[in-house]
């Protein structure tokens, strides 16, 4: 099984979300494209986070130094990001692929994020409550189905909010596949408490 995390905007919860599904699953992890903190990359977050002995973290095709668009950054490093050139690791485990940003964060002149989701994927959505996430996520959802693509569920960020949560879930027709409490902070014994939350309606993808 192939997922790809994927949110409603930049700074909603991706790679929280992305570790404990990594974690649940066991499964490996790539991020393709990472715009800079190139030292404390998600891919090192990631392995911060994760307590199994089973994932491998594959590297990223792109490692760019700022951080901004991808586009941009790719501009700024002196080179054009090649969508043909991003190339997913192969592996016989199941993979856990992380997005940059939301599904039309530009990659070039051409190219979005959502021009690397492959149709063998299944898509997770990551949705942070915040006034305006609704019309956020619904949008993301819609571009998504444009392209039919499969939208395996959602994953709420931030502490319950009824009202948002069920009209997303009513309007989509979407499962929810967990929450993310707003935690204090985030370690290995967190993310394989939420691993175990999210267990069961991962492995019934």
């Amino acid at each position: 099984m192939k997922i790809f995390i994927t949110g409603i905007g930049t700074d909603v919860g991706k790679t929280i979300a992305s570790a404990i599904i990594t974690e649940s699953l066991e499964a490996d992890y790539w991020k393709p494209i990472q715009a800079g903190d190139a030292d404390n990359s998600d891919s090192h977050k990631i392995a911060s986070l994760l307590s199994n002995p089973k994932t491998k973290i594959h590297p990223n095709s792109y490692l760019l130094q700022t951080p901004a668009s991808p586009h941009l950054a790719a501009s700024l490093d002196g080179i054009t990001i090649d969508s043909k050139k991003i190339k997913e690791p192969k592996t016989k485990n199941h993979l856990v692929i992380e997005g940059a940003g939301g599904i039309f964060v530009p990659l070039n002149d051409k190219d979005t994020i959502i021009d690397l989701i492959q149709d063998d994927y299944k898509v997770i959505v990551v949705s942070r409550h915040y006034l305006g996430s609704i019309n956020h996520t619904l949008l993301t959802v819609a571009a998504l189905l444009s392209k039919k693509l499969d939208i395996a569920g959602i994953v709420f960020n931030g502490n319950e909010n009824k009202a948002t949560e069920e009209i997303i879930l009513s309007k989509t027709g979407l499962k929810c596949i967990g929450r993310i409490d707003d935690e204090p902070y985030f370690d290995k014994n967190v993310i394989r408490e939420y691993a175990d939350l999210f267990a069961e309606n991962l492995k019934s993808l």
